[in-house]
């Protein structure tokens, strides 16, 4: 029985948090664990997949192995290459179109977030219909998915343990998250060996976005006790390997950290969601095709020491930073994850970026309407929007 506790009046302690977390993809993680593709997809009873997998896969030749791996499993493949760092609504058209032509009956994402996203971006539109705007929100899938595998080949966006796909409109540009629980991957293989082949430039900023995504996960308003743990794992493991990943490309020790971390991240966003650094770097990947991680370096700092004095408490825990001093532990962490995008060549100010600042109030105003926002700790709006950007003008 939940009585009034005999210390009812002197707590200090906040509101019991509330969450329900449903784990619903498998992860199988360790060097060459791609080798186990073809008997995890028979488990899952594929015969006729969709590979989604982008152009630069195909080079390195991951592409090529993974279909060897499943034809030798007499699993049947189509493969989808035509889509960019950005998934649009028409790549998905295109990929739904190839996939019905070939019946297929599972998909596999191979590939950094442009990938796995648009893998599921195609199984919203193949299964259920319409286009992929009608799934902008969450929860409007009303047919069950096809099952997926996640096959990711860098450490950033943590899309293998998330339900939404985050796919562009090809007309306006915004950025539309469609989340549905079906959509999550049935299978995660993160296999470090994979990572050896990312450009310095991937490296740099998908590593940043990840870092981004345990900063912001613990301190969002709807974090919760367990998504915590989850953000404080991805950040010891991020923060301590970041500059070793991008100096020592073979290193698989640090591979399999940097991924371990951006999957622990992945699961804290599915769980606590993201805030005002993510609301004010689209809008620059949208107008100027800023690649994500150096959109979210350009913002992660300036947005720490704005919200300073609503989660400095908080980002003391991270930069270990005596509590008492919330602004001085924001601006303690704002310096450091400076040095981290120094470190990945990855610029902190929108004036060395090539933003002009008459744009500033545009920006604030699509910031505002950006849907992480309303998970920041401090109230974001186009007010606090224009005072992030002005901070990293």
């Amino acid at each position: 029985m939940c009585g009034d506790p005999p210390w009812q009046g002197r707590r200090s302690t906040p509101a019991m948090q509330t969450f329900d977390y449903q784990p619903r993809t498998r992860v199988v993680f360790g060097a060459d664990t791609l080798d186990q593709l073809p008997s995890i997809a028979k488990e899952l009873g594929f015969r006729r997949t969709l590979l989604v997998a982008d152009r630069g896969l195909v080079e390195a030749g991951h592409a090529g192995r993974a279909v060897a791996l499943l034809r030798s499993g007499g699993i049947k493949v189509a493969s989808f290459h035509d889509f960019a760092s950005n998934p649009t609504s028409l790549c998905v058209e295109r990929g739904r179109a190839l996939a019905a032509a070939h019946q297929v009956d599972s998909i596999i994402g191979l590939g950094g977030g442009s990938s796995l996203d648009c893998a599921k971006g195609v199984n919203f539109v193949l299964t259920n219909g319409g286009e992929i705007h009608h799934y902008w929100g969450w929860g409007k899938a009303s047919k069950p998915l096809l099952p997926m595998i996640a096959i990711p080949t860098t450490c950033g966006t943590g899309s293998e343990a998330q339900s939404h796909a985050l796919i562009s409109d090809a007309q306006t540009h915004v950025k539309m998250a469609c989340g549905d629980p079906k959509a999550a991957f049935r299978v995660a293989l993160l296999d470090p060996c994979l990572l050896v082949s990312q450009p310095a430039v991937v490296r740099a900023t998908a590593g940043y976005d990840a870092i981004s995504h345990a900063v912001e996960t613990f301190v969002t308003t709807k974090r919760n006790p367990l998504s915590e743990s989850f953000s404080r794992e991805a950040w010891r493991l991020l923060t301590a390997n970041y500059e070793s990943f991008l100096t020592t490309p073979d290193n698989l020790e640090v591979l399999g950290a940097m991924q371990l971390g951006a999957y622990f991240a992945g699961v804290a966003i599915e769980n606590s969601m993201l805030g005002a650094t993510h609301a004010c770097a689209n809008p620059l990947t949208a107008h100027y095709g800023t690649v994500h991680g150096a959109a979210i370096a350009l913002m992660l700092p300036h947005v720490v020491r704005w919200n300073g004095p609503a989660a400095g408490e908080r980002y003391a825990e991270l930069c270990d930073h005596p509590k008492g001093w919330p602004l001085k532990a924001a601006e303690a962490l704002a310096r450091w994850l400076e040095q981290l995008a120094a470190a990945g060549r990855l610029p902190t100010r929108l004036s060395a970026a090539g933003v002009p600042r008459n744009d500033l109030p545009v920006l604030a105003q699509e910031a505002a309407r950006q849907w992480t926002g309303k998970y920041n700790p401090r109230h974001f709006d186009a007010t606090g929007a224009r005072e992030v950007y002005e901070c990293a003008f």
